[in-house]
């Protein structure tokens, strides 16, 4: 078995006044869609509780977890999905009540458990 390869994404809503319109679209929708992605194979997003020496980078932290090593071609998979409207029937355009704190793409080095 191959290294786990994640994407993370660190994100929260805009302001204060895109709360609804971020959890309609990220949390209602957003993360779904993306775990349909062919080379998706877990989904799980956490939402901070509080910060740990010092205040949590982002409101929610996003774990994708993807088949394969290879960034560039699971970006890749994963581009080509999102740009075509087909893939997922529900998808619902991005509405502007998202903002990214940090996102890149990770390999396993080691694990516990």
């Amino acid at each position: 078995m191959g290294k786990k390869l994640i994407l993370i994404g660190l994100v929260e809503p805009e302001t204060e006044d895109h709360i609804a319109a971020f959890n309609e679209w990220y949390i209602g929708n957003h993360v779904e869609d993306t775990y349909n992605c062919p080379t998706v194979t877990a989904v799980t997003c956490y939402k901070a509780a509080k910060g740990f020496m010092g205040d949590a980078p982002a409101g929610y932290l996003t774990i994708y977890e993807f088949e394969g090593e290879d960034a560039d071609a699971a970006e890749a998979i994963l581009g080509a999905y999102q740009a075509d409207a087909s893939t997922y029937p529900d998808r619902m355009e991005p509405n502007g009540s998202m903002k990214i704190i940090s996102a890149g793409w990770y390999l396993e080095e080691m694990s516990f458990g």
